[in-house]
C-alpha cells in the first residue's frame, strides 16, 4: 500500500481531488487531499509546506502529486520528508530564488497561451473565464457543483516570495500534462520542463483540471508511475 499525497493549485482546496481519492482508495492506498491556508495572507511557501507535512504525518511509501501552483510547494515537501516519487501535474516548474509571481513573465506564460487559442482558432475573452480556462472538458454537473461552491480566495502571499531551495530534490520526479490543457499548453511545458529539469514531459487526455476530468485514467497513469518510478 503506497500513501497518496495530493497538492492542490491556487484556492488551496483539497476538493479538486475529490473524484480521484476513492479511484485511488479503490486500488488500496492511503490518499491524503490537503487543504491548503490558501485565503491566509500571512501564509508564505513555508505555511503550505507545514501544513502538507503535517498533513501526511508519519505515513510513509508516499507518491506527492502536486497540482498546478502545487508545484511552488512539492519539492520543499521532498526536502522535509521522505518521498518515493514527485509527480508534477500541470505544475509550474520554478527555478531558485524565482517567485511565483515572476514565473509568469519569465516562462511567457501569457503567450504560449494565446497563441495555443489561436491555433485553435478560439479568442481569448478580456476577463479571464475559468469555464472556458479551466472547465471546457469537466463534465457538466461536476462543473455545476465546483460553481456551486464558494469561490476560493488566494492570496497573493505565496507568490511574492523567492523560491528557497537552491537546486531541485533528488526525489524521483515524473512531469505529467494534460494534452488539452489552455492555462499551460503542452508545448510550453514540454520546453519550461526540458529547460528547468531536463526532463521529458508525459501526455494524457484531459485540460488544467485532469482530476476532474479524467479521475480514473490519472489514477491509471498514477499507478503506473508508483510501480516504474523515475530516475532522481
Amino acid at each position: 500500500m503506497a500513501t497518496y499525497a495530493l497538492i492542490p493549485g491556487a484556492g488551496g482546496q483539497a476538493w479538486y481531488w475529490h473524484r480521484l481519492v476513492p479511484e485511488l482508495r479503490a486500488r488500496g492506498h492511503d490518499v491524503v487531499a490537503v487543504d491548503l491556508p490558501a485565503g491566509d495572507d500571512s501564509a508564505g511557501l513555508h505555511a503550505y509546506t507545514d501544513t502538507v507535512v503535517e498533513a501526511i504525518g508519519d505515513r510513509t511509501g508516499v507518491v506527492l502529486v502536486a497540482q498546478s501552483m502545487g508545484g511552488l510547494t512539492a519539492p520543499l515537501v521532498c526536502e522535509r520528508i521522505s518521498v518515493d516519487l514527485l509527480v508534477m501535474l500541470n505544475a509550474m516548474v520554478p527555478v531558485p530564488g524565482e517567485s511565483g509571481g515572476a514565473w509568469w513573465d519569465n516562462t511567457g506564460q501569457s503567450q504560449a497561451m494565446a497563441d495555443y487559442a489561436a491555433r485553435e482558432g478560439r479568442t481569448i475573452p478580456a476577463e479571464f473565464d475559468p469555464k472556458e480556462s479551466f472547465f471546457h472538458d469537466v463534465p457538466p454537473d461536476v462543473t455545476a457543483e465546483a460553481f456551486s461552491r464558494e469561490e476560493p480566495p488566494q492570496s497573493a502571499t505565496p507568490f511574492a516570495e523567492p523560491w528557497p531551495l537552491r537546486e531541485w530534490p533528488s526525489t524521483p520526479t515524473v512531469v505529467l500534462q494534460g494534452r488539452d490543457d489552455r492555462f499551460f499548453p503542452l508545448e510550453f511545458q514540454r520546453r519550461v520542463v526540458r529547460e528547468r529539469l531536463g526532463i521529458p514531459v508525459d501526455d494524457m487526455p484531459g485540460g488544467h483540471l485532469v482530476a476532474l476530468s479524467q479521475p480514473k485514467e490519472l489514477a491509471e497513469r498514477l499507478e503506473a508511475y508508483r510501480t516504474r518510478p523515475a530516475s532522481p
